[in-house]
C-alpha cells in the first residue's frame, strides 16, 4: 500500500459512489466475456482465407493500439503522481486553515476585541467546511439526510490515498470527537480491475460503531398497542433508513455468477 496522502475533493467521492454501482454488472459479465473469448478462434476458422487474413491484420494493428495505450496509462499514472505531490502542500494548508490550526494573513482584531468577555465561544477556522462542500454537490447533496448533518459537522478532512496491492485507492474520512460514533476515521477501500479504464471489483467499508441510540442509518419506530391488549407498552421495532453513512456499509457482489439476478444487474448499470 502506498503511504502517500493525496487530496481529495468532492468529484472524487461522486465518481466513487457512481462506481459502486457497477461492480454487480462487472462480476456478472465476467464468466460470458471469457466464453465469447474462447469461440473467436473458431469464428476465424470459418471465414474465408482472403477474409481472414485481413482480419489478422486487423488484430495486428488493434495489438499495436493496445500496446500505445498502454504507454499512454503508464505515463498519465506516472504524471498524477508527479502532481499529486505538489498538491500536497497546498492540502496541508487547507487543512489548517479549516480546522483553526492557523490563522491566516490580513484577519483583523477587531472581532475579537468586540468579544473579549467570550472569547471561548470564538469560532476556530471554518465551521462546516466539508458539510457544505459535500452538500454543494448534486450527487452527494441528494445522499445527505438532515439527521446525518449533524455528525458531518465534526467532519475535519477527507484523504485519498492510492492501493498497489490489490490495485485500488482508499478515502478516509477523519472525525473530531463527536457524540455519534467511537470511530475517528472511517474508511472506503475500493479495489478496482486494472483494465484500460479501472473499473470497481468491490468496496470495503468501516464497520461505524454507533453510541447507543445515535445509529443514523437506523430509525426506532413505535407502534401503540390495539386496544384491549394485555401488553399496554408499545411495540417498538428498528428500521433501516436512507443515511450518507450507509456509503460505508457498501453492498456485497456476490462471488458466483449464478448468484446474480441478471435483470438486476442490468438495471444497475
Amino acid at each position: 500500500m502506498s503511504n502517500a496522502k493525496d487530496n481529495f475533493n468532492v468529484a472524487d467521492l461522486t465518481a466513487a459512489l457512481n462506481d459502486e454501482d457497477r461492480a454487480g454488472l462487472v462480476n456478472a459479465l465476467k464468466d460470458k466475456l471469457q466464453t465469447l473469448a474462447g469461440q473467436h478462434s473458431d469464428v476465424l476458422e470459418s471465414l474465408a482465407p482472403n477474409v481472414r487474413k485481413r482480419v489478422e491484420v486487423l488484430r495486428e494493428i488493434q495489438s499495436q493500439h493496445d500496446e500505445l495505450e498502454a504507454k499512454f496509462f503508464e505515463e498519465r499514472a506516472a504524471l498524477e503522481a508527479k502532481y499529486q505531490k505538489l498538491y500536497q502542500p497546498l492540502y496541508t494548508k487547507r487543512y489548517d486553515i479549516v480546522n483553526g490550526v492557523v490563522e491566516v494573513e490580513g484577519v483583523t482584531n477587531e472581532a475579537a476585541k468586540e468579544q473579549e468577555e467570550d472569547k471561548a465561544d470564538e469560532e476556530k477556522g471554518v465551521p462546516n467546511f466539508w458539510l457544505s462542500a459535500m452538500k454543494n454537490n448534486e450527487v452527494l447533496a441528494e445522499e445527505i439526510s438532515d439527521r446525518d448533518e449533524g455528525a458531518l459537522k465534526y467532519l475535519k478532512d477527507i484523504k485519498w490515498c492510492r492501493i498497489d496491492e490489490p490495485k485500488g485507492f482508499k478515502l478516509e474520512f477523519f472525525f473530531d470527537t463527536n457524540p455519534f460514533f467511537k470511530n475517528s476515521v472511517l474508511t472506503k477501500i475500493y479495489h478496482m480491475i486494472d483494465e484500460d479504464e479501472p473499473i470497481l471489483e468491490k468496496a470495503i467499508g468501516t464497520e461505524i460503531e454507533w453510541y447507543p441510540g445515535k445509529s443514523l442509518t437506523q430509525k426506532l419506530l413505535k407502534k401503540k398497542p390495539k386496544k384491549g391488549s394485555k401488553n399496554a407498552k408499545p411495540i417498538t421495532k428498528t428500521e433501516n433508513c436512507e443515511s450518507f453513512f450507509n456509503f460505508f456499509s457498501p453492498p456485497q457482489v456476490p462471488e458466483e455468477d449464478e448468484d446474480i439476478d441478471e435483470e438486476t444487474v442490468w438495471q444497475q448499470n
